[in-house]
């Protein structure tokens, strides 16, 4: 459940489609993040499960999977 709306954040905020995010997506790498998309990525993800991440936080999600894990942690 998670993933899925982590995937539809995703995508939407980068403009590409959920088929091409898979959990182990590399978002730099694979998807083509950049500082901007990070940002935009951070706002909906606290607006979607209301919290609050910090930098710390939002330095560590290098993959998909690392959102994922955090949410699950920490929702």
């Amino acid at each position: 459940m998670i993933f899925e709306k982590v995937k539809e954040i995703i995508a939407e905020t980068m403009g590409i489609t959920e088929e091409e995010i898979a959990m182990d997506s590399h978002l730099i790498d694979d998807l083509g993040a950049d500082s901007i998309d990070a940002v935009e990525l951070s706002i909906s993800i606290e607006e979607t499960f209301d919290l609050d991440l910090d930098d710390d936080d939002i330095l560590k999600f290098e993959k998909v999977s690392d959102i994922v894990e955090f949410l699950e942690n920490n929702n």
